[in-house]
């Protein structure tokens, strides 16, 4: 038999078989939770430097216009020196040491002019370039710049702080760490936001959007943390997700998936016909040497034949072949929107064109990736994509602050309620529960794995700390009296 409670539930008696089985505790938002927490406190601080020395480097653009503006910029008017002409003047100013590798004409009136030579002594991505006024023929400038930005030494030493904290590959590490943590952190987050959200009565939702006025310690904290950390989600998840295509170990993980999808970036091909048996069209034509394919005469023909095809803005990039085996390259460079990176390859001996590559032609998957770097280092759209990536940046730097000061407040690993998410979440789930975490953990840390060997090391840590606090409880607990 069994005895009604007040409200209508039915309450074992003595005459019943067996009482009910207790309810199953939950165990997916705590497991959420403690992931969120952990990953926060850990990582965090890796995520902290990340974020500041993005928005660091997201606001360098600007600034460089102004500590470089003698050389960038070009006072002389009237027209403009032939190409030829601006690297004979920048030759003499190197040297026969450092070959030329590649020049970059004036983009607009007022701008110099950067020829680019692979000096020795330079990192890898390094060149020295020679700011030449394309129309009176001054040396402006003689300084190193970085990569296809074309980065003056301000921006690159933050951008190699930034990647690597000035370490190298082995520095590298870290910004991969940031990255891939910084998503799954922001994914746990959203998650524990939408709980908090469908759990408060409507009077309290409004401090998960928006800072709580009058709330005090903890309470105004986390309320800062979830109303920032859901306005930055999107952002903050973009980050994560183009910064992992820069990374050592997943970028080369996504480079691959992106080529047996077949989702790769095009590239202009500079192989020329009949030159791997020394014969063909191009041998009938007095082939130059490889010495002399850099001849600078060649530079404003190569150039008009380019412009005869889809190369029609400022913003390009001349590349010399490497031997007489290859052709020249003339490359759009203009990064900001609308993107344009068309690509021609001229025979340097019959000025015709080998190939040719527009972005109109790209995939959808390889204009997003263009399109995220860009948007990821501020240039496609000026200032204001700046200013943005600076402020979503600086947003990530508040919100681990915000996260690593409840830590404290709350106290790691002491006695008192809500000091740290509860442990021993995912044993309490049932056998497809486990199998779902072990499933989407095997994935990850597949696709990133920087995450699942650090999860595990986590696990491990977290496992050992609770024990010692578990033991160290047991030994202060007083005896139980004897009988």
């Amino acid at each position: 038999m069994t005895a009604v409670l007040e409200g209508g539930a039915a309450a074992p008696t003595a005459g019943d078989p067996s009482p009910p089985e207790p309810r199953r505790r939950p165990w997916l938002v705590p497991l959420l939770r403690r992931l969120h927490w952990m990953a926060g406190v850990l990582v965090g601080p890796f995520i902290l430097v990340a974020a500041l020395s993005g928005a660091a480097y997201a606001l360098t653009p600007a600034l460089e216009q102004q500590v470089y503006r003698e050389a960038l910029t070009a006072p002389a008017t009237g027209e403009p020196l032939p190409l030829a002409e601006q690297v004979r003047i920048a030759q003499d100013v190197v040297g026969g040491a450092a070959p030329l590798s590649a020049v970059r004409p004036a983009p607009e009136a007022g701008a110099t002019s950067r020829i680019l030579f692979a000096a020795e002594g330079l990192q890898e991505s390094e060149s020295r370039a020679i700011f030449v006024d394309p129309v009176s023929g001054e040396v402006r400038g003689d300084l190193t710049v970085y990569g296809t930005s074309g980065a003056l030494p301000l921006r690159t030493a933050i951008d190699h702080f930034h990647r690597g904290l000035g370490l190298g590959d082995v520095g590298r590490l870290y910004s991969e760490l940031a990255a891939s943590w910084l998503g799954v952190v922001v994914l746990a987050g959203v998650a524990l936001w939408i709980v908090q959200w469908r759990s408060r009565r409507a009077g309290r939702r409004a401090e998960l959007v928006r800072p709580a006025r009058g709330a005090t310690g903890v309470r105004r904290l986390l309320s800062w943390h979830a109303s920032l950390g859901i306005w930055l989600a999107l952002g903050a998840l973009f980050l994560s997700a183009t910064g992992i295509t820069w990374s050592q170990l997943a970028g080369a993980n996504v480079s691959d998936l992106r080529s047996a999808l077949g989702w790769t970036t095009p590239s202009v091909s500079t192989a020329l016909e009949g030159e791997a048996d020394g014969g063909g069209a191009h041998a009938g034509h007095g082939a130059p040497a490889a010495a002399e394919v850099a001849d600078p005469a060649l530079f404003d023909e190569v150039v008009a034949v380019a412009r005869t095809r889809s190369v029609d803005v400022g913003a390009i990039e001349v590349r010399p072949p490497a031997d007489a085996s290859s052709a020249w390259v003339v490359q759009e460079i203009q990064r900001w929107y609308p993107t344009q990176v068309d690509a021609v390859a001229v025979d340097g001996a019959t000025l015709a064109v080998v190939d040719e590559v527009r972005f109109e032609d790209y995939g959808l998957v390889a204009k997003l990736a263009r399109w995220g770097i860009d948007l990821h280092m501020g240039s496609m759209f000026g200032l204001a994509n700046q200013l943005v990536m600076a402020a979503i940046a600086l947003g990530i730097a508040a919100l681990v602050v915000l996260g690593m000061r409840m830590w404290w407040r709350r106290g790691p690993y002491r006695d008192r309620p809500g000091a740290a998410p509860e442990a021993g979440a995912l044993a309490r789930a049932p056998w497809w529960g486990m199998a779902a975490v072990a499933v989407v953990g095997a994935a990850v840390g597949l696709l990133l794995p920087l995450v699942g060997w650090t999860l595990v090391a986590f696990v491990l840590l977290d496992g050992l700390l609770v024990a010692v606090r578990s033991r160290r409880d047991r030994a202060d607990a007083p005896a139980a009296p004897r009988a």
